[in-house]
């Protein structure tokens, strides 16, 4: 109960204060709530844990070759679960302001170049703050936060889905620029999508919705793109 009350409460005050409202705004935590947290966060692991048995983590310290690697935005309202039931070994995954290549590269590097993924998805999501503090004025915020936002090239004061749309097709680009030989060979797919819990885009609340494909963002060219066939069961390297 108390962490469907948190989570209530996170997502409300995430849908009417942007990130640059939030600098001028600040409130500071409670360690009471921490405390209570960690312990049901511990309850919450040792019933994963026992569920899971010991041969499920015996297989996965034998090493990873996740079939994607995902760039997602930090924001606590944007989990693996929300598309991936089997997340562990499946999705090597990276979290940023913004959901961006530019602050976390290297680690982009790693998961496709030297894990070897198949597929590097790159989810924004609807109501994003960094989105909404990239459009405006964020000079109040902190150095750290100013760079990582000075790397979103977004219009200015564009409606919040739109900006959402268009920082998943500009890092979209990016990585086609960057793996291109590998897209061209067909050893990866690059593929941009917008979690829309607030049903902005209109095709259902909660919704992952593909926008972009290798380049390709005409939304009837993509629900009609073949599928190639893979070359084999998940034996990529």
């Amino acid at each position: 109960m108390f962490k469907k009350q948190l989570a209530a409460l996170l997502a409300a005050a995430a849908f009417v204060m942007p990130m640059a409202a939030q600098a001028s705004d600040h409130h500071a935590g409670d360690a009471a709530v921490a405390q209570a947290f960690i312990k049901e966060i511990q309850t919450d692991q040792n019933a994963y844990a026992a569920a899971k048995g010991a041969a499920f983590f015996q297989e996965l310290s034998k090493g990873q070759k996740p079939r994607a690697t995902v760039v997602s935005c930090s924001d606590s309202r944007v989990h693996t679960n929300m598309w991936d039931k089997t997340p562990e070994g499946d999705l090597f995954m990276i979290r940023n302001i913004g959901n961006q290549l530019a602050t976390a590269k290297g680690s982009v590097q790693y998961g496709v170049n030297h894990l070897g993924s198949s597929l590097l998805l790159i989810v924004g999501h609807s109501r994003c703050g960094a989105i909404g503090a990239a459009s405006g004025d964020y000079s109040s915020l902190e150095e750290p936060i100013k760079k990582e936002l000075d790397t979103i090239n977004i219009a200015k004061g564009g409606a919040s889905i739109d900006g959402v749309k268009a920082n998943v097709n500009n890092q979209v680009a990016a990585a086609l620029k960057e793996w291109a030989a590998q897209v061209k060979n067909g050893e990866l797919l690059v593929v941009g999508a917008v979690y829309d819990f607030a049903d902005d885009m209109k095709q259902g609340a909660g919704k992952l919705n593909v926008i972009n494909i290798n380049g390709e963002t005409d939304a009837a060219k993509l629900s009609s793109m073949p599928v190639p066939a893979a070359k084999a069961a998940h034996g990529h390297h």
